[in-house]
């Protein structure tokens, strides 16, 4: 029996079946793909973090221990592979003698490094010019002193004499942040900037430089590499470092911290690996439940059929718990099949977009989604086709179901105003979460504990859902109330068949309805993806070009007196345009803060200003203020709310004049707010009037040059600028700052990721509008028979189907366009953490959701005509299968 009903619902309701099949396939293969890019997005995220991390411990030792039983124990703890001692040393001036004068710096550091250490911690120090090893000079160092390898610097220690060592190299550090910490001391107490002045020497050097130096002077930190295996995900892998090290200081007994710089990193990447969650779940959830949905329609679109099958079995005498056994049959193989077919989509996806089925991830995480996937298709499958056929079984006896009933009250939700009561709802949970002092993800730096605020998607959700049922109340109403209308629009398809039409569209408004909603739930779950991938890659341009400052900065060494007339030499091949920016130190109160000087007129030449940056004007009216008012000064949003400003209000700055070296103070009045600019921090700066800075100042030295590109070749004049002015300034590009600025979240291939989503979206959208309808025409082909004969032509059929799918593509595209609208605007609010800074307008991808509204009308009208076609058939051998 079981085997005779399989091979009856294969040959007679293969449509029914694929189509069932299908929706599943795309819910499997969607869960599967973004749960396993999700692992193997994490596992990238710990990768990245512990690579990035030149010296994974820096164990200082306190004063009166012993450095070399610190050394021991270090060596000793479980997961070093590799310790060794390196000795820090304050200096107060190093000094040199070039061409007959002698250059003096401020305050530095001095440090002993023992032989080998570049081998052993790579990441930290990287040769510039002259040789790797011996005294070496930091870039800034040499460049305040005018020295280069081969000549001679003093080194002046508190206490002692001016030493003389000649200099073997000039080098950079690129974790000089690090190496410079403040060990043990909280984040917030950390120093604000690394000392600029930096010599390094052979630890044998180094002994001998400090032997009558002050002990308090001279500290020794125990610099540790780790080769333990760390959990996939950051979180546990932060726990595991941070226990580890704690493990450490307590067996050291209080004679030493540890500067736990891998834990930092981590930290840091286990927000992120909490956004790439968020991400799966506004990704992956809403596509999910779309293909559920897509599988539940399609299943209700053969339900009259289904009730009078069950109805001839009844009356040959099947038990009701027969009859149940061969419906669970039926979507044991929709299960089976759609779970099977999504799983080889999820592998070809996974080796098209990344290279390898398992997307990265190990196998045992590979497995454990496959699986789950595989189960989630089985439980759609159930309650798409079994539940449904056990509440027929239990509810519709053999007279209702040939009836061909129809209900004319209105559903439960539509008398209560469900609808109306969730946008409401999801109103007030959106104010709620997109306040001001809110955070999505809470990431306490250094507490284990980190949490989701997974409670703000229930705005996003609730406006889905309301939505969703919005359109279906406008939906019932205008085909119940406006049959006069659809008759109107019909006629020049359906002809003189159009009153016909508009009575079956108003008869079948249920269908119909459910069809419009599905569709417009895949176009906004398209639109929405699309428009946050977009506007996610637009931000993480913006936040390199914020950072960098241009598509290349040539950025002077502090002290310099470089004049604006040094642009015309770095305006070589490829470079448009060449803006001078000042860059000065300036005391508001105790407060120091980073001073811009800009040129109102030009500087929109070579950086984008965006609206966004500024508050109290537009970008380009306060650029025009600067201009017009001399003394204008903008102000960052935290320095107004400290100061408690308002517009027009004095501000007196004290910046140092360039001629007698002192603080003067200089009168400025603020006119705006500057929440972000380019190379300026993103806490506390003032941007005022280049001209008038140097008029105050006496000086126009340039911190920073900014070249325009126009976006091409960065990279190449980036490298033909640092050959050409060596080790006197420092040049970087946009390319070269994106990747140091982007988070771990970003070092995701976001762009394989938007590719799975987009194509599932399309494929979704596409499956609502033209599967659904394509089963409808389908058991509605003994409609189609009867019309015949009662004389309708093909071309009055052909009318009455494209009439519906016309129907069905406007209400379904129009309502998910606004509903898309409406679901981006609040996801990009709510996901605010992610973008750096936040946005000040949603990127549209245009082409991509021009594709998907052809995609999606194109498979609705080949459903259309299909079902015409197929209508074709003599109308008594249609009425003798049926």
């Amino acid at each position: 029996m079981n085997t005779a009903w399989a091979h009856g619902l294969a040959r007679h309701r293969t449509g029914r079946l694929l189509a069932a099949l299908a929706g599943i396939a795309l819910a499997v293969a969607l869960v599967t793909s973004l749960g396993s890019f999700l692992t193997a997005s994490k596992a990238t995220m710990t990768q990245r973090a512990v690579r990035s991390v030149a010296v994974d411990w820096q164990v200082e030792v306190q004063a009166g221990a012993d450095p070399r039983a610190m050394l021991s124990l270090a060596r000793k703890a479980p997961g070093i592979h590799n310790a060794v001692p390196v000795g820090f040393a304050h200096s107060s001036a190093f000094t040199a003698r070039v061409q007959g004068s002698t250059q003096t710096t401020g305050p530095g550091m001095v440090l002993g490094l023992p032989d080998g250490y570049q081998k052993l911690f790579p990441g930290e120090i990287r040769p510039l010019t002259g040789a790797a090893g011996g005294v070496l000079l930091a870039q800034q160092t040499a460049s305040n002193l005018h020295v280069a390898p081969g000549d001679t610097v003093g080194i002046r220690l508190p206490g002692t004499g001016v030493r003389q060592v000649r200099v073997a190299g000039v080098v950079d550090l690129p974790q000089a942040d690090s190496l410079f910490q403040k060990v043990g001391a909280p984040p917030q107490s950390q120093p604000t900037a690394p000392p600029d002045n930096v010599v390094l020497l052979p630890s044998s050097t180094f002994t001998s430089l400090t032997a009558q130096a002050p002990a308090a002077g001279v500290t020794t930190q125990i610099h540790a590499a780790r080769d333990a295996r760390l959990p996939s995900d950051p979180a546990s892998a932060f726990n595991t470092v941070t226990r580890a090290a704690h493990n450490l200081e307590a067996r050291a007994s209080g004679a030493a911290v540890v500067g736990n710089n891998l834990g930092a990193a981590l930290d840091s990447a286990r927000q992120d690996a909490l956004y790439a969650q968020i991400l799966f779940l506004f990704l992956g959830v809403p596509g999910a439940l779309l293909a559920a949905a897509l599988t539940a329609a399609v299943a209700a679109a053969g339900g009259e059929r289904r009730r009078q099958e069950q109805a001839l079995l009844r009356l040959r005498g099947l038990r009701p718990g027969r009859i149940a056994a061969l419906s669970g049959l039926e979507a044991a193989l929709v299960g089976a099949g759609g779970g099977i077919a999504g799983l080889g989509i999820a592998a070809l996806t996974g080796r098209l977009a990344f290279g390898s089925a398992s997307f990265g991830t190990s196998a045992g995480s590979w497995i454990l989604w496959y699986a789950l996937a595989f189960v989630l298709g089985a439980a759609v499958a159930a309650g798409a086709v079994l539940v449904p056929a056990l509440r027929d079984l239990r509810g519709v006896t053999v007279a209702d179901s040939r009836r061909a009933g129809r209900r004319t009250g209105r559903v439960w939700w539509m008398r209560y105003g469900v609808d109306f009561a969730l946008l409401v709802c999801s109103w007030l949970v959106f104010r709620a979460s997109s306040g001001n002092q809110y955070a999505l993800v809470l990431a306490p730096e250094g507490v284990p504990s980190i949490s989701v605020s997974y409670w703000a998607f229930l705005g996003p959700a609730l406006l889905w859902i309301g939505a969703a049922l919005l359109l279906w109340r406008l939906t019932l109403l205008a085909l119940t109330h406006g049959r006069a209308v659809l008759a109107r629009l019909s006629r020049p398809l359906a002809g003189n068949l159009a009153g016909t039409t508009a009575a079956v569209l108003s008869r079948r408004r249920r269908p119909l309805a459910r069809s419009v909603v599905l569709l417009a739930l895949a176009v906004s779950f398209a639109i929405s993806t699309a428009t946050f991938n977009a506007t996610y890659k637009q931000q993480a341009e913006v936040d390199a070009r914020l950072t960098n400052g241009a598509d290349v900065t040539v950025t002077e060494p502090p002290g310099a007196r470089t004049p604006p007339g040094a642009a015309a030499s770095l305006k070589v091949s490829g470079v448009r345009h060449v803006e001078p920016l000042q860059h000065r130190f300036a005391y508001v109160g105790s407060d120091l803060q980073d001073l811009y000087g800009v040129r109102p007129d030009t500087i929109a030449s070579a950086t984008s200003l965006q609206d966004a940056y500024f508050s109290g004007g537009s970008a380009g009216t306060l650029m025009r203020k600067l201009a017009k008012q001399p003394d204008a000064l903008l102000v960052s949003a935290e320095t107004v709310t400290d100061f408690q400003l308002s517009p027009g209000d004095t501000v007196n700055l004290r910046i140092q004049d360039a001629r007698t070296k002192a603080l003067r103070t200089v009168a400025f009045h603020y006119v705006g707010v500057a929440k972000e600019f380019p190379t300026a921090p993103k806490d506390s700066f003032f941007v005022a009037n280049a001209s008038y800075v140097a008029r105050a100042t006496g000086s126009d030295a340039v911190g920073a040059f900014l070249l325009d590109t126009g976006g091409a070749r960065q990279q190449q004049i980036a490298a033909h600028l640092r050959g050409q002015l060596g080790t006197s300034a420092t040049v970087t590009d946009l390319t070269q700052t994106r990747g140091a600025v982007g988070t771990s979240l970003t070092a995701v291939d976001l762009a394989g990721l938007t590719r799975i989503e987009l194509a599932f979206a399309v494929l979704l959208a596409a499956g609502a509008g033209g599967l659904v309808l394509a089963l409808g025409l389908a058991e509605r082909r003994r409609t189609f028979a009867i019309a015949t004969v009662l004389g309708a032509t093909r071309r009055h059929l052909r009318g009455m189907v494209l009439t519906e799918a016309i129907l069905l593509i406007a209400g379904g595209l129009a309502g998910g366009a606004l509903i898309g609208w409406a679901l981006s605007q609040m996801l990009v609010k709510v996901l605010t953490g992610v973008f750096d800074p936040p946005p000040a307008a949603l990127a549209v991808p245009g082409t991509y959701l021009t594709l998907t509204a052809l995609a999606a009308a194109a498979a609705v009208l080949a459903a259309a005509l299909n079902g015409v076609r197929r209508a074709a058939r003599p109308a008594v051998e249609e009425l003798r299968d049926l």
